[in-house]
């Protein structure tokens, strides 16, 4: 072979293992994260953005935060979803504050394996001290004439008087008027109205958005009425770290935490589940049902 050839073999080989690196690199998933100042004062906000570039060959998850050392999480707002030509890009904004001065890096969040953010350098410190700055006078002892501060009291005797009796005269009339037949509400028991519910549901042909939905409503509704817990009105990360209390076992709380994910997954970020979540996404809600009734 000439010496010309083994240089093109040589070139055309290291082009080859270039092309394969690159396009490795691009299938899997990216993370990043950033704060909107790297300095701050006891107390004052930051703003921590996330944001997690999914590729479409890769499961979509996105990072589960609970607590930062060091800094109080104030506000975590929806995760934004957005598709592009190469996949799903989830972006978040958490508002955090911290009430511990010094210097803090903020740890990496990982979102698998060798999938992880870079650390952030935070300082937190107080407000400097301006020695120039005037110094307040002390004031004067301000003197009280008895006989006024008395005649003050007499009149907010007299209002709070007046207002009593305005509220009870309110109560009778009230009362007077309630009819003294009530109609009594049926009641249903929570763990019989779930089950029902989920036999309903697995007897009805719905697509799949309406299936997760109605599912994770019926968990919701159960969990509500059971434990008192306003789970309606709160998001699935909220609704994840209130069940951090219930009398279940890791693995159980585990398994609920992604079925509830992958709920959200499928209603906001289009992702198209197989038969097999369909079943362990409907076990799992069931199951967690019956292991917390067993403990009531």
């Amino acid at each position: 072979m000439s010496r010309n050839n083994s240089y093109k073999a040589i070139f055309s080989s290291l082009l080859l293992l270039l092309t394969v690196q690159v396009a490795d690199a691009q299938s899997k998933t990216s993370v990043r994260a950033a704060v909107d100042k790297n300095k701050i004062l006891i107390g004052e906000t930051i703003q921590l953005s996330l944001e997690a570039d999914i590729p479409e060959n890769e499961a979509i998850r996105f990072f589960i935060i609970d607590s930062i050392p060091h800094f109080e999480i104030k506000e975590k707002q929806k995760v934004d979803t957005s598709n592009t030509s190469d996949g799903t890009v989830l972006r978040q904004i958490i508002l955090i504050t911290s009430f511990d001065s010094g210097h803090w890096v903020m740890p990496s969040f990982v979102l698998g394996e060798n999938i992880a953010t870079d650390t952030i350098p935070i300082d937190v410190a107080y407000s400097d001290f301006n020695p120039e700055q005037d110094y307040h006078d002390i004031k004067d002892i301000i003197e009280v004439n008895p006989e006024q501060e008395k005649e003050k009291w007499w009149l907010w005797y007299a209002i709070g008087g007046g207002t009593l009796l305005i509220i009870l005269l309110l109560i009778y009339l009230l009362r007077k008027k309630k009819p003294a037949v009530q109609a009594l509400a049926t009641i249903t028991d929570p763990y019989e109205e779930a089950m029902k519910q989920l036999e309903k549901l697995q007897n009805e042909r719905t697509d799949q958005k309406q299936y997760y939905s109605r599912l994770v409503d019926i968990f919701r509704m159960y969990i509500s009425e059971r434990k008192g817990i306003h789970s309606l009105q709160k998001t699935t990360d909220d609704l994840v770290v209130q069940l951090k209390g219930m009398p279940v076992t890791k693995e159980q709380f585990e398994k609920l935490s992604q079925a509830l994910r992958l709920s959200d997954f499928v209603k906001f970020a289009k992702y198209v589940p197989s038969p097999d979540d369909d079943k362990t996404i409907y076990e799992t809600i069931k199951d967690s049902i019956i292991s917390i009734e067993k403990i009531i």
